[in-house]
Parts: C-alpha cells; structure tokens; sequence
C-alpha cells in the first residue's frame, strides 16, 4: 500500500514538471522584452494551483519544472537554479497566504475568499518571483540594468494574471471534478461556448470587416461573462475566462484587436491586465451568486424542515399530502397516511428534564427516517406527534410499516425507554382531503391508544 502511494506521488511529480515545462515553453513564446520574461506565463497559476490542491511537497516538481524551462532558454546554470528557486517561492507562498487567510483550495467559493486569492497570490506573491529573476538576470549580465524596470512589469504581470486566470479554473475543476448538469444546462453551456467564441473573434480576431480598426469592442465580452456567473457559477465563469483569454492571445499575437500596438510585449501587457480584471469581476461575482444560492438554498430548507429532528414541518407534510391527492385521484391508486404519538412526553420531560424529552423526540425521528423510502415523507406533525406519507400504499401495508416503526422505537436500547402509539389512515377510502385523511388518521391513533390503556393500564399524562 506504501509503495503504491509512493508510485501516484512520484507519478503526480512527474506529470507536475512535465506540465510546468510545456505551459513555460509555450508563455516564453511570446518573450519579447527579455527570453525569460514573458506577459503570458500559464506555469504560475499551475503551481499555485497544484500546491493548494496537492500540497506543499509538490514543491521539488516545481523547482525541476522551472529549472529545466529556464537552462533551455537563457542564462547559466547559477541563474536557472536562483529563478527556478524564486518561482517554487512564489508558489509555496501564496499558496500559504490563500491558506491561511482565504480558505486554501476553496478559496474561489466566497466572494470575499476571491478577493483574497486575488490580492495575496496575484498581487503579493507574485512580487517573489519577478523581484528574484531580473536580479539574477541583472546580476550574471544577462539583462541590463536599464532595463530592470520593464523585464520585471512584464515577468510579474504574467505570472500575476496567471494567478488569477489559470489558477481558479484549475482549483475549481481540481475540487468539483464531476459535472450533473441537465439536458437544457447542457444546450445552455453549448449556447454560452458558441457566443463567446462568436464575441471573441468578433473582438479579438481577424475574421471580421473591421480587422484592422482596432476598434475598443471589449465591452462587448462583459454580457458572455455576465452569462456565464449568473448561470454557472464559478467553475463555469472561470473556464470562460481562459477560454476567452486563450482567443484574445491568439488574436492578439496575430494584430488584431482593441489592444493591438505596434509593439507585441505593450499589446500584451495591455491584454492582460484587461484579462486580469476581468478574470477577478468574473470570478467575484460567480462567487457571490453562489453564496446568494447558497442562502436561499438554505433558508428554503428551514421553511420547510423541523429544527429539532430535520424532519419535515407542517408546511411541507401540507404540500406531501396535496400533491398525493391529486396523484391518487388521478391514477386511482390509494396511498396511506401514518401518525405515531411519543407516549408520555411529558412525564419524561418531568422525571428526567426536557433535554431528554428532546433526545426522545429526536430517536423517534430517527427511527421513522430509518423506516422509510426514499419516496416516502416523514414529517414532525405536532409537539410530540409524528407523520408519514407512503405513496402507493394500502392499508395492510401502513400498518406494517406503522407497527415497525413502533418496535424499532421500543426496542432502540436507549434509556429512558420510550414507546410511540399509531394511527394509520389511507385515502381516497378514509377521506378525500387533507384535514379528512389527518382527522381519519388522528382518530385511529386515538383508538389504538384506548385499546393499549385497556389492555395495559399506564400513568396518566
């Protein structure tokens, strides 16, 4: 078993390094300010990322990656090694910023969360590795002093847009791997994809009339993002960042676009920081409107649910017992209503104190719940009245399940012991409508506690 571990680790590395060569290889593509010093520099956001998710042991890949980029590029081995330590730096510090102050791999979730990420990966850390390889470039004479100011604009623009680009598409996608979407959100994630393509050759490509007027039309990317926060959240907003940067660099490179100039390391300077801000908007907002989600989410669940026990409440035993009325009344198929009464709550309350006349009623609800389908609902009727809906079920087969019920809740263990009484109704025999079927099913449950007090008398209540 160690062993095998040790293999997915060592597998993770190397598939870690092999990534950070590629995606580096392809940013210094675009070097033209310096050969190490690139606007578009996908590997900062890849460590990040991988260090949140997969830790910080990670680190060696990281160094490995960065060095063998950098000794195939420019420079000595002395300077490889110093910049390949300042990008592992880079990497382990935000990752430990995000952790400690933005909620680590989960820091894309929360709108506040974001801002963090954004601020202390995208525009703190980032500082490590810029300020760690001009110098060294600077100090070996590989760059010229003069020069400084704009190798190291341009280093730390890309490795902070890519902290905000690439890095939450990757943690996102890393946390929530699994897509459950439904056909309309599958024709609507295919509707999104085809606009924004649509919208970012219009913008950024040359495929359109106005090619070479650089038109400023990036405005018209703020609906597509828009679209895809409000409707998919933020794993959805951040793949349609990166799918609209990877247009926008595309188009970029080739001059055309609102941020095309005569000289490519200023467009794409320009570029990024357009696709920085956008990329946090978007993010931010994907956050909130899941927190917003979230909270109604939650309250919808607390309207209709019973704080003590998680069972459902009069208003959601209500809206059950409607819809398998109209149910039963139009396929002619009965169902059954079960109420269960905890017997002599209050004496418990008395002798032992309500703190466990509460834990009574909470077995109960767990007993009815562990007796139930997944169809069924289960609902806190009253003060210490319970109630079951079982759709498609007759009258012998309520009482079936109403009696296990009742010897699972005897039968528990726990102390004190407790006992429910049961009352069982089934429509459309025992009633049409739902204070019918409740008022048929109350007065059974009365009956069968008449026939215990008969047979076994107990303490009055």
């Amino acid at each position: 078993m160690i062993q095998s571990r040790l293999l997915r680790r060592l597998r993770l590395l190397a598939a870690l390094t092999a990534a950070y060569v590629i995606a580096g290889k392809l940013g210094l593509e675009v070097a033209y300010v310096h050969p190490s010093a690139t606007p578009v520099w996908p590997p900062s956001g890849l460590a990040l990322a991988a260090v949140l998710l997969a830790g910080y042991d990670v680190w060696p890949a990281i160094l490995a990656g960065a060095f063998l980029v950098n000794i195939t590029t420019a420079g000595s081995v002395a300077t490889s090694a110093a910049i390949a330590a300042g990008n592992t730096l880079e990497a382990l510090l935000g990752a430990y910023l995000v952790n400690r102050f933005a909620r680590g791999a989960r820091a894309c979730e929360r709108a506040r969360d974001a801002f963090k990420l954004a601020a202390l990966a995208g525009l703190v850390s980032t500082t490590v590795s810029a300020t760690a390889g001009v110098v060294t470039l600077s100090l070996g004479g590989f760059a010229r002093w003069v020069d400084f100011g704009s190798i190291w604009w341009t280093w730390w623009l890309g490795d902070a847009v890519s902290d905000l680009v690439v890095a939450p598409a990757i943690l996102l996608w890393g946390t929530h791997p699994r897509i459950r979407w439904s056909r309309r959100q599958v024709m609507e994630g295919a509707g999104l994809l085809a606009c924004l393509v649509v919208v970012g050759i219009a913008v950024f490509d040359g495929l359109v009339p106005w090619r070479q007027g650089h038109y400023p039309l990036e405005f018209l990317c703020t609906p597509v993002l828009l679209w895809a926060a409000f409707r998919f959240e933020q794993r959805g907003a951040a793949t349609a960042v990166v799918v609209l940067a990877g247009i926008a660099v595309w188009g970029t490179l080739r001059g055309f676009g609102p941020f095309a100039r005569p000289s490519f390391n200023e467009s794409l300077l320009l570029l990024q920081a357009f696709l920085g801000a956008s990329g946090v908007m978007t993010l931010v907002l994907a956050a909130a409107v899941g927190e917003r989600a979230e909270a109604v989410d939650r309250l919808r669940r607390l309207a209709v649910s019973d704080p003590l026990t998680g069972l459902a409440n009069y208003r959601q035993l209500a809206q059950a017992l409607d819809a398998e009325i109209r149910r039963s009344s139009r396929t002619e198929r009965p169902f059954a209503v079960v109420l269960l009464d905890l017997d002599h709550l209050k004496t418990i309350n008395d002798r032992h104190g309500h703190l466990i006349g509460s834990l009574a009623l909470r077995r109960v609800a767990e007993n009815l719940l562990g007796s139930c389908r997944a169809i069924d609902t289960a609902a806190r009727f009253g003060g210490d009245e319970f109630a079951l809906v079982l759709p498609e079920t007759g009258d012998a087969a309520a009482w079936h399940v109403a009696r296990r019920v009742a010897e699972r809740v005897a039968g528990d263990g726990e102390q004190p012991p407790v006992s429910v009484s049961i009352g069982v109704a089934v429509h459309p025999r025992d009633g049409a409508t739902l204070e019918a079927l409740l008022n048929a099913a109350d007065r059974s449950l009365y009956d069968s506690k008449a026939r215990r007090r008969r047979a076994v008398p107990h303490p009055a209540r």
